[in-house]
């Protein structure tokens, strides 16, 4: 006759144990202590074997047949359900070992090479900042697609749209990074396409009108800031490479002989070499420069720390140079030279558009949609800074301006 919960409720401790059976090898066993526990006799190659399914009445009598069931179902393909059972235990103890943090750190260190230190340094900090905290120690494998989606939607309220997106993208590259290591069966992020608010593109703030821009370079001369900092900010806006790039700029960078900047791929955003042609006013900053930082023994950055030679400038440097001459975060950031240089070469000294861009490090192809090497229209680019640089000259007179 089969258990029901009052007949469960109702069996009582004795002197020893006992069993009560429900069918088709479910039974309880009833201890001499009053506990309860729920187990499955079967026989495997004519032999009798029992597995242990749990106590009543924290399973349920309902739950422990459908245990029985699933331990049957086992049985019927010909595997032992103890042996399976075993393996289940094993690998659910892998599995929990797996934790997302411990993963993560492995793909930034795999991602280290590949990547410019900076942008390393940001994806880290990002990491460590607001990944790490909320799913840092939860085992791989019990990162389902609505839990994720609850975190990175809290991403998007606490902090930005744009954040959260990033967030999502560097997840996303952690589980495809453990499913070849066996890590991972699966990319849950990909589950989410389409769910988060759409990250509309922002620009950086930037000063575009000529007298605008004349008054700034005033007042970088005028700056009452060390000679690293001032000759930062003037090579920001002459040269309008990325702030990343000037600030990790190394004397070994330079090609005097040749009068222009070799900066390797590693240090690229875009992971290819690039090619900046030194104008006068560019080549009279660096040697002076060279005068201060380039001529000791363990001289490695153009822009050295103000810890030391052994490290770059930091990203605040320049920017909290900017804040200090009175520009908001509104008004102006350091990335904001390369949308100053590309709107006045176009507008108001009219260079073709695929020059400027190709002087930007952007992606630029040819009719055939091959993109540019890295020397492709050197002579005009070289001509177009040094225009650019004599400009810059001009503006500084804001007097003469119209």
């Amino acid at each position: 006759m089969q258990l029901t919960d009052i007949k469960l409720k109702a069996l009582k401790a004795k002197e020893k144990n006992y069993r009560v059976t429900d069918g088709e090898g479910l039974a309880v066993v009833v201890k001499k202590n009053g506990k309860k526990y729920f187990v499955y006799r079967y026989y495997f190659c004519k032999k009798g074997k029992e597995i242990h399914l749990g106590a009543y009445p924290d399973l349920s009598l309902k739950n422990a047949r459908l245990e029985r069931n699933k331990h049957k179902a086992i049985l019927s393909t010909g595997a032992d359900p103890a042996l399976e059972k075993k393996k289940e235990l094993i690998t659910q103890h892998v599995n929990n070992s797996i934790i997302f943090r411990d993963v993560a750190i492995d793909w930034l260190e795999f991602k280290r090479a590949s990547w410019s230190p900076d942008y390393w340094d940001a994806v880290e900090s990002r990491m460590k900042r607001i990944v790490f905290p909320k799913i840092g120690s939860s085992p791989l494998h019990t990162l389902e697609p609505a839990f994720l989606y609850s975190v990175i939607t809290k991403i998007q309220t606490d902090f930005t749209v744009g954040l959260a997106h990033k967030c999502k993208q560097y997840i996303g590259l952690v589980f495809a990074y453990a499913i070849p290591l066996d890590k991972a069966t699966r990319n849950p992020v990909n589950d989410l396409t389409g769910l988060l608010k759409p990250n509309k593109k922002t620009h950086y703030p930037a000063i575009t009108d000529p007298l605008e821009l004349g008054r700034f370079l005033k007042a970088v001369d005028h700056y009452n800031g060390s000679m690293i900092v001032i000759s930062a900010l003037k090579l920001s806006v002459q040269l309008f490479c990325r702030p990343g790039e000037l600030r990790q700029l190394e004397w070994s960078f330079i090609n005097w002989d040749q009068n222009r900047i070799e900066i390797p791929a590693r240090i690229m955003k875009m992971d290819t070499d690039h090619i900046i042609p030194l104008t006068r006013q560019s080549t009279l900053i660096l040697k002076e420069m060279h005068e201060i930082t380039g001529w000791q023994d363990n001289a490695h950055y153009v822009f050295p720390s103000q810890r030391g030679f052994s490290r770059p400038l930091s990203e605040n440097g320049v920017r909290i140079a900017i804040r200090s001459m009175g520009y908001t975060k509104e008004q102006l950031v350091p990335h904001g030279f390369r949308a100053t240089a590309r709107t006045l070469l176009d507008e108001v000294l009219h260079y073709p558009i695929e020059i400027i861009e190709q002087q930007l490090a952007h992606t630029v192809k040819d009719v055939n949609g091959r993109a540019y090497n890295r020397t492709k229209h050197l002579k005009q680019r070289a001509e177009m800074m040094q225009a650019w640089a004599d400009y810059l000259n001009g503006l500084q007179d804001t007097d003469k301006l119209q």
